[in-house]
């Protein structure tokens, strides 16, 4: 996969910091992101398999990309980069 191939998408179901998410987004799957409204009618208990089903690589919480940056794993200038690299390094995705 190439890094131009993902996208970088905040999705908000509130304003708290554990309702702000940053998902890392395959393209070749869902070419102009997920479309929340779609997914906000799935059964709560499947959630998670429908953001995989629509290219969904990663998935973090606003709290768990502020500890990805103070530890250093993730720039927040650069968000997007780091979490394509950092899925690399985890052996989400593989590089073409």
């Amino acid at each position: 996969m190439k890094f131009q191939q993902t996208s970088l998408q905040k999705i908000e179901f509130g304003d708290q910091p554990e309702d702000i998410y940053y998902c890392l987004i395959d393209l070749r799957v869902s070419p102009n992101g997920v479309n929340i409204q779609k997914i906000r009618l799935t059964d709560p208990r499947n959630i998670d398999q429908q953001f995989r089903k629509h290219g969904c690589l990663m998935m973090f919480d606003e709290t768990e990309i502020t500890v990805l940056i103070n530890r250093g794993e993730v720039q927040s200038d650069q968000l997007h980069r780091s979490l394509f690299d950092l899925a690399l390094k985890e052996n989400i995705i593989q590089a073409d």
